[in-house]
């Protein structure tokens, strides 16, 4: 069976590994066994089926981003005025 080695290793990390393995009464070893198994599975199932939450504050700040702003000095019923009057009358259907 294949092994590694984990180098650079924090102490405060190892001492938690250490005390974790001793309260489930596994080897050191098999505590990182189970640590990683948990630790993949957590993380497949997450980009698996859920995607990450996002606000409704920062949806509209990325739309933004994205689209822009107006900027127009004309009022709005000024900007109104000139959209209908750009307007065709259409074409002639027969039914």
């Amino acid at each position: 069976m294949p092994s590694i080695t984990v180098r650079n290793l924090p102490v405060e990390i190892l001492a938690r590994i250490r005390a974790l393995s001793a309260r489930e009464r596994r080897s050191i070893n098999s505590e990182l066994l189970v640590l990683i198994e948990s630790g993949l599975k957590t993380r497949l199932e997450l980009e698996t089926t859920s995607s990450p939450e996002i606000t409704t504050t920062t949806q509209l700040g990325i739309w933004e981003m994205l689209t822009g702003r107006w900027h127009d000095d004309r009022s709005t019923a000024e900007i109104v005025e000139e959209i209908y009057a750009s307007r065709s009358l259409g074409r002639s259907v027969e039914l």
